[in-house]
């Protein structure tokens, strides 16, 4: 068995069962009645973090990738993005669900009030054209502008962890750690991409 058919066969299936489990556990937690006085808030909060996570564990890949030399990390990027996007789609459907029930006007005045909700829904309308064009297709069609259109999965992480920051608003130490986590990931892209940078400049005098 090649590399490559361990990645598609092996691996990739078992990171795709992973990714699922938060998911299947919630929903084991709600059928059971075990998310305790207020399984609402419990469910939404739950499906916000995981959102995060994921959102986390995908901007990990490129360093880690970077790190160790193995490009396989690469292979697991849409999908873990797309978990990312799938988490964050249940959290807003929680709240627009079982949160107001579709009351439209509230859930309005909700994002015009809470400003804790307005970055939530900006990191939800960042994520929509990253989840609709991470086909094989749409790579194609965009070309250079596809990377450029999906840095913007940075500042959607960015809004996660404010959102996250403004929401619980006593004990911060969860989303501060979140924050730090992404403030080294974005990190390691500015100082590559300042070397990558750099690099390119050393090299013109020598080809001229």
């Amino acid at each position: 068995m090649t590399a490559d058919q361990r990645i598609r066969w092996l691996l990739k299936p078992v990171v795709f069962a992973t990714s699922l489990l938060p998911a299947a556990w919630y929903a084991f937690a709600v059928a059971t009645d075990g998310l305790g006085a207020n399984p609402i808030e419990a469910l939404n909060r739950g499906l916000g973090d995981w959102a995060l996570r994921f959102l986390l564990i995908a901007l990990a890949v490129t360093p880690l990738r970077q790190i160790t030399g193995w490009n396989g990390f690469a292979r697991f990027r849409r999908m873990l993005g797309l978990f990312a996007f799938f988490y964050v789609v249940m959290h807003l459907s929680s709240y627009v669900v079982l949160d107001h029930f579709f009351a439209w006007k509230v859930i309005w005045q909700d994002i015009l009030k809470r400003t804790y909700i307005t970055v939530g829904m900006l990191g939800v309308l960042l994520l929509l054209p990253l989840a609709v064009t991470s086909t094989k297709g749409w790579i194609r069609r965009l070309g250079k502008r596809w990377q450029t259109l999906h840095r913007a999965a940075y500042i959607a992480g960015i809004a996660g962890v404010v959102h996250f920051y403004m929401m619980v608003k006593a004990d911060v130490r969860e989303p501060l750690i979140y924050g730090a986590i992404l403030a080294v990931l974005l990190g390691w892209r500015a100082v590559t991409a300042m070397r990558r940078r750099n690099g390119r400049r050393a090299a013109r005098p020598q080809a001229a």
